[in-house]
């Protein structure tokens, strides 16, 4: 994925979670930011980061924060990458469980449940559902960073579909380069994690990749592995 009209700014503090002060060309300016996760080993105050530009003229913010250093680590931050991301990979061929697909449709509702991705592939067939990752420490990579029992019914329902014949996967992407291994960060969700676990011995396909990044593009890179 490619983004156009991007700008470099320095993080200031953060009002809210939908909110953030950059500094711009020396002036500030509130942007509008595309991740309702805590982010706090991010976006600190004096961290490089990276603004898109709307085209938008009716916004009442003209610049989203997608991306920030971490230390030296560029991590895309916009979570409504993934789904883009791991989407056009498995219709390129870049994804090695889900080659050659002959259907692939995005948000599809099962039972309660609705998962970003559905795939036809011959007589097989199954949901992915796509989490991204932004949470790294000491080289790994976690998942969640704040409780969610959004993402523990997700499992479930993923679960349910194995249960019912589908070959269905959880996959992770994370979303900056180099992390060569994935976990779920059961103290910060143990009702997640342990949900993880459950899928995994349930046949549920777990799957993480780790991505390339730069200030204006992300894109999938190499599988990694997950320690469950």
């Amino acid at each position: 994925m490619k983004y156009i009209n991007i700008v470099e700014a320095i993080f200031l503090n953060r009002p809210n979670r939908f909110i953030a002060n950059v500094l711009l060309n020396g002036e500030l300016e509130k942007v509008h930011v595309k991740n309702t996760g805590r982010c706090k080993e991010i976006l600190k105050e004096g961290t490089k980061v990276y603004l898109e530009k709307s085209n938008n003229p009716n916004r009442k913010t003209r610049y989203s924060l997608i991306s920030a250093y971490k230390d030296d680590l560029l991590i895309n931050i916009d979570s409504q990458v993934p789904n883009e991301v791991v989407y056009s990979s498995i219709l390129s061929n870049k994804v090695q469980e889900l080659m050659n697909v002959s259907l692939l449709k995005r948000e599809v509702t099962y039972g309660d449940s609705r998962f970003d991705l559905y795939y036809e592939k011959g007589e097989e067939k199954g949901f992915v559902e796509v989490k991204g990752v932004t949470l790294e420490i000491d080289g790994l990579s976690l998942f969640p960073d704040a409780p969610t029992e959004r993402g523990t019914k997700h499992i479930n329902g993923i679960i349910n579909s194995i249960k019912e014949g589908y070959k269905s996967y959880i996959f992770f992407l994370i979303q900056m380069p180099g992390i060569k291994y994935f976990k779920p960060n059961d103290i910060m969700d143990s009702k997640f994690a342990h949900a993880l676990l459950h899928a995994k011995k349930g046949g549920v396909h777990i799957l993480a990749y780790n991505s390339l990044v730069t200030k204006d593009t992300i894109q999938l890179n190499e599988k990694i592995e997950v320690l469950i």
